[in-house]
């Protein structure tokens, strides 16, 4: 067991200093993005009116609020958004370049959002995931993350064992467990290292061993086989083939974002994917949670002609293996409990800093004791003769 020990703990060294730059960089930027959908909404909506003229006032149908957005922005809309309240503004998206806020019932434009904010967290995304990588460097960026995260679960795992007290005293508890004042520079980086390394290790476990389902297509697929489901096959994009949404008629849609409505009272968005065929179906994601929580999600497909409802596809209706597929995704973020569980996730990527940087300055004072004794013995043991004087 002491062999075993050893063998552990320089695993656990070795891999935290080939992988510590990586992981910090992940951990910053986590802590960073820990309110990113809470502060994007804010500033995307805290100067814009979108206030009704009057108590009788009606919102605009779906053709006329795409009308007044192609009007200011050029590009094909793809999606509109609805949010519970009366005075929330209502989105219309063109792809993921940008998005432009409309009053639901003058259509008047209230501007394209906190580009600025919105910006800053796509940076701080491009490093989270890809280390500030684009275009086709980002297969690099991505494969360096994901060997990070894939060294830093063994880290996470391996330090548990390694915290375990030989002896297991009042006075060994307290060292490892509760923080200690007054003590010097190593003392004090073993001492943060080993509580925080404790108190955070459930949530830790978590968040990276979802960050490594997120990067690896093999872990992904574990989770399904882990409850004897086949991986669904990876679909390839498909291109439009049809005219743009905006060269459709769009009436008639309004009555179907009613019915979407009523099916989901609690609702706290509605999003219609705007059809880019006339015979498609008009599809609806209706969100009752923060928008990273996927048990209260659901996806409904009404057709146009009829308004007969195609398809409901709440959370409990997927199987067991995609369920817990799409709760491993959001248990990344801590938005699968909502906004305690962003708080939870962002505190722990907080410890993972100090974690990161006490592990890295007991490592580096490691290597200095170690290249100071080769400097005063020598080879042999001997202590090192000084040069004689002249």
């Amino acid at each position: 067991m002491k062999f075993f020990r050893a063998l552990l703990f320089w695993s656990h060294l070795a891999t935290g200093v080939t992988a510590g730059t990586v992981v910090l960089i992940m951990s910053v930027t986590g802590v960073l993005l820990t309110y990113e959908k809470q502060i994007t909404r804010w500033a995307d909506t805290r100067a814009l009116d979108g206030s009704p003229p009057s108590q009788d006032a009606k919102r605009l149908d779906v053709a006329a609020l795409v009308a007044r957005a192609r009007a200011t922005s050029t590009g094909a809309p793809t999606a509109v958004t609805w949010r519970a309240g009366a005075n929330a503004p209502v989105e219309v998206a063109f792809g993921r370049e940008r998005t432009v806020f409309l009053n639901a019932y003058t259509g008047a434009t209230l501007g394209n959002g906190a580009t600025g904010t919105r910006r800053f967290f796509r940076i701080v995304t491009d490093w989270h995931r890809w280390l500030g990588r684009d275009g086709p460097r980002r297969a690099l960026g991505k494969s360096i993350t994901g060997v990070a995260n894939l060294g830093f679960l063994f880290i996470v795992l391996s330090g548990l064992y390694l915290w375990w007290p030989r002896h297991w005293t009042r006075r060994t508890l307290r060292n490892v467990m509760l923080f200690r004042r007054g003590l010097r520079s190593k003392a004090r980086d073993f001492n943060w290292h080993s509580v925080i390394g404790l108190w955070a290790w459930a949530p830790l476990v978590v968040i990276v061993a979802s960050g490594v389902v997120i990067s690896f297509p093999w872990a992904s697929n574990a989770v399904y086989r882990a409850v004897g489901e086949k991986p669904p096959q990876a679909r390839p994009p498909i291109a439009p083939t049809g005219p743009s949404a905006s060269a459709l008629d769009l009436s008639g849609l309004d009555a179907l974002v009613a019915r979407a409505e009523q099916r989901t009272p609690a609702w706290r968005s509605i999003t219609l994917t705007l059809p880019t065929r006339p015979d498609a179906p008009a599809v609806f994601a209706i969100d009752g949670g923060t928008g990273g929580q996927p048990q209260k999600r659901a996806e409904l497909h009404l057709d146009r002609a009829s308004t007969a409802e195609l398809r409901w596809q709440p959370f409990s209706a997927g199987s067991t293996g995609r369920r817990l597929r799409s709760v491993v995704r959001f248990a990344h973020t801590g938005e699968v409990l909502g906004i305690v569980g962003q708080t939870i996730a962002g505190l722990v990527s907080l410890g993972a800093v100090v974690l990161v940087y006490t592990g890295l300055a007991l490592a580096w004072r490691r290597l200095r004791k170690w290249t100071g004794r080769r400097q005063r013995f020598g080879a042999h043991g001997a202590t090192r003769r000084a040069p004689a004087r002249v």
